[in-house]
């Protein structure tokens, strides 16, 4: 059993608070309550109604948002709410019953071509896992339903799937132009039916969930933890946005070697060798000066 674990995220209205959870607890499907009674079919949010200042409260994929009235500040409840949802979660309390009546969000999916010719991303309005998966067999995708069923199509080489898209690598004997369509509809219709993207425990099971990615950061010497940073912070929103991802692998003190790991378009992209030359390497040589030689990657 994967236990729930809350993070409490500010929003742009300070009234309102994202109580962010590891795992999914709505099947693609959005709640909103405005008093106990509405919450009827939601035994989470009736809990949560009975604390005096929760004015409304949204139920969406991975989150719980509640509004507050202005009799307390979130920084004096934030902490006990969270525990109580994450409390809550872990006694297997029901978030929704069968019975209620989500807010009507149509899915939409939409194909953005990425500079990997081989690659296409499929970009959905709903976010679909918590953290990135990549799978280049049938055998690798136990974890994910959803690559499973994608690699069921004799052209899928590889899937790789981000907070809201899933980027496909295809074999050469189809065109896009053949297939993008079909692709399109398969997967949006996955996501309206709300199955299962990846199953529960698939982060943890690779050893991908914040707390594990945070205590392997911990272990790591001074110069791989501002690699990772600025590889974080400049880098990866780029590389996100073509429809793949950067990982740093190892940093090599004596040589000044860095290794990265290019994921999901970037992966085999010919304009990726380009990329990490002009651009990260000469980055981290000037962010970093005399800590840093070369930047080699291995294709995920």
């Amino acid at each position: 059993m994967n236990t729930f674990k809350v993070s409490v995220q500010e929003t742009s209205n300070n009234t309102i608070i994202k109580f962010e959870l590891n795992q999914f607890i709505t099947k693609h499907q959005s709640f909103e309550f405005n008093n106990i009674d509405e919450a009827k079919p939601s035994p989470l949010a009736q809990q949560l109604f009975y604390l005096p200042f929760v004015k409304k409260v949204y139920i969406s994929g991975n989150f719980v948002a509640v509004e507050r009235y202005d009799i307390v500040e979130w920084n004096d409840v934030q902490d006990e709410v969270a525990q109580q949802i994450e409390a809550y979660l872990n006694d297997g309390g029901i978030v929704v019953e069968d019975s209620a009546v989500a807010k009507k969000v149509p899915v939409t999916v939409y194909a953005e071509s990425t500079p990997n010719p081989s690659a296409m991303k499929f970009v959905t309005n709903k976010k679909i896992v918590t953290t990135l998966f990549e799978f280049t067999s049938i055998d690798e995708a136990k974890l994910s339903p959803l690559a499973t069923e994608l690699f069921h199509f004799p052209f899928v080489k590889s899937v790789f799937i981000d907070e809201n898209y899933v980027s496909i690598t295809k074999y050469d004997i189809a065109e896009w132009q053949d297939i993008t369509i079909q692709i399109r509809e398969f997967i949006k219709n996955y996501i309206e039916n709300g199955k299962e993207v990846v199953l529960p425990n698939a982060a943890e099971s690779l050893q991908k969930t914040n707390k594990q990615l945070g205590n392997h950061f911990e272990t790591l010497d001074d110069t791989s933890k501002e690699i990772i940073n600025i590889l974080e912070e400049y880098v990866k929103p780029a590389v996100a946005s073509d429809g793949g991802n950067i990982q740093f692998i190892s940093y090599d003190e004596n040589t000044k070697n860095v290794s990265v790991m290019l994921q999901g378009a970037c992966s085999g992209c010919p304009s990726s060798t380009y990329t990490l030359k002009s651009g990260i390497e000469n980055m981290l040589k000037e962010m970093l000066p005399g800590k840093v030689e070369m930047v080699e990657a291995i294709n995920g």
